[in-house]
């Protein structure tokens, strides 16, 4: 009995990645879905030049670093790992062929996860008249 392990080759809509890599950014808005292709067209100049900058940075080995979070990302930008400010820091993301249409401000959330634990005193009224030593 052999057992085949086969990777399965990333599509979107039909293309494999290397063919959406050769696309232009307003030539990639035609496989995304009426929002995001609106968006891009709108906007395709400000993703043009976010993408000039990555490249320059990735060349010289500098972090990509941006506060840009609704920036769609185009198959320009995979493989690249985008700092995403989020309020209070930059978040890490590395792009892949799944996070296309989607806007960076996705993948670096802006607010954390609430963690709940033992109430402290004054925290209820029951604590209030608790007496403290």
């Amino acid at each position: 009995m052999e057992i085949q392990t086969s990777k399965k080759q990333f599509t979107f809509r039909g293309k494999t990645l290397e063919e959406i890599q050769k696309l232009d950014v307003r030539e990639f808005a035609k496989l995304l879905k009426s929002k995001q292709r609106r968006f891009t067209l709108r906007q395709f100049q400000e993703i043009e030049k976010f993408l000039k900058r990555a490249k320059e940075k990735q060349e010289k080995g500098k972090k990509i670093r941006t506060h840009l979070r609704d920036i769609l990302i185009v198959p320009g930008m995979i493989g690249m790992k985008i700092y995403i400010y989020n309020g209070r820091e930059f978040l890490s993301a590395d792009i892949t062929g799944e996070m296309l249409g989607h806007k960076l401000g996705e993948f670096s959330p802006t607010r954390s996860k609430i963690k709940h634990s033992k109430a402290g005193v004054g925290a209820t009224k029951g604590s209030k008249h608790k007496a403290k030593k």
